[in-house]
């Protein structure tokens, strides 16, 4: 590939093309993962199909002598690194649509069951309002087709829904400070945040547009950049895609103090843990309490959060106030 076709290809795959439209581009690439993950599904080894899209995220070390070889290799990697992981999240889905018992024709609720879902869940259509636990608890165990919500909501970008107490413990935890949210999708989570008084920006890359409807208030930024723009004390981000190479800047920014992330149990379905557990400036705990008000239960969901150590911290404000005094002196 020359250096023209090299570009026009980058340029291209930042638009966020379907995965059709990579799979008919580059339908060798597309034949390779194909294989590896059937493969993987076929042993039937969790772990073994965590460690490959660990794998096959890495970036391709470079080719003594020869760049052009190292960019077609690097282009292929990356490739496949999104085949992979758009290929496994369609799987997810697939299996739990297949866990419905629905075996053929459109797969959705009945009607006593989707009006209790929409009343508990929603406040018309797909939007999400904050969930009342105790209507939740009332009523949810009502519902007998609870495993076909999630096949149905997440092709639009809902990976979870928020009670009200979740938002009420995650803005006391906030308490004040200046907080941003990256990956922030349509926006729900922030919505629910601002309502209980919390200042916080809300961005994403908005590469999602075909099945995300985002509003002007999340602005298009890429999480690096907001990152640097705003200085947060607190980043929250829920379900961010598995093996990113976003997060690792959250832990890179010195005015982070906070990092929230919510996410699932099952470690390869969401997060960069390569760079979780990679950090050695801040402090990893599940907040099991909070775990716990993240529904539907059944999602298994998990709530993570990230504090800084305290020596780090002191370093970072004897490295940025100096700075600070500075600029403002004279």
């Amino acid at each position: 590939m020359n250096r023209d076709k090299y570009a026009n290809t980058l340029e291209w795959l930042k638009t966020n093309p379907s995965m059709d439209e990579l799979c008919a581009k580059f339908p060798d690439d597309w034949a390779a993962v194909q294989q590896d993950i059937s493969g993987i599904v076929g042993r039937g080894v969790a772990e073994e199909l965590k460690a490959y899209l660990e794998r096959i995220s890495k970036p391709v070390q470079p080719v003594a002598g020869n760049q052009q070889q190292h960019r077609d290799a690097a282009l292929s990697q990356f490739v496949r690194s999104r085949m992979a992981h758009e290929s496994v999240r369609k799987l997810c889905l697939s299996v739990l649509a297949a866990d419905t018992g629905v075996k053929q024709g459109k797969l959705r609720f009945n009607l006593f069951n989707g009006f209790v879902a929409q009343r508990l869940l929603f406040s018309g259509g797909l939007v999400r309002k904050p969930v009342s636990l105790f209507w939740f608890r009332l009523l949810w165990p009502l519902v007998w087709q609870k495993k076909r919500l999630m096949p149905l909501v997440q092709p639009k970008g809902i990976y979870c829904f928020y009670s009200r107490a979740l938002i009420e413990a995650l803005a006391g935890m906030i308490a004040g400070r200046s907080c941003l949210e990256i990956g922030a999708g349509d926006g729900t989570l922030a919505r629910f945040l601002k309502a209980q008084g919390v200042q916080l920006t809300a961005t994403d890359n908005h590469g999602w547009e075909k099945s995300v409807v985002y509003p002007d208030w999340v602005l298009k930024l890429d999480a690096r950049v907001a990152l640097r723009t705003y200085a947060p004390e607190v980043v929250i981000c829920s379900w961010p895609p598995a093996q990113n190479d976003f997060e690792r800047a959250v832990f890179d920014t010195p005015s982070v103090q906070l990092y929230i992330v919510i996410g699932s149990r099952h470690q390869f379905a969401f997060g960069n843990w390569k760079d979780y557990t990679g950090q050695s400036a801040f402090v990893l705990e599940e907040d099991k309490a909070l775990s716990a008000l993240v529904l539907p239960p059944e999602l298994e969901s998990v709530v993570y959060v990230f504090r800084r150590k305290p020596q780090v911290a002191q370093h970072v404000r004897r490295t940025i106030v100096p700075a600070c005094d500075t600029r403002s002196g004279g």
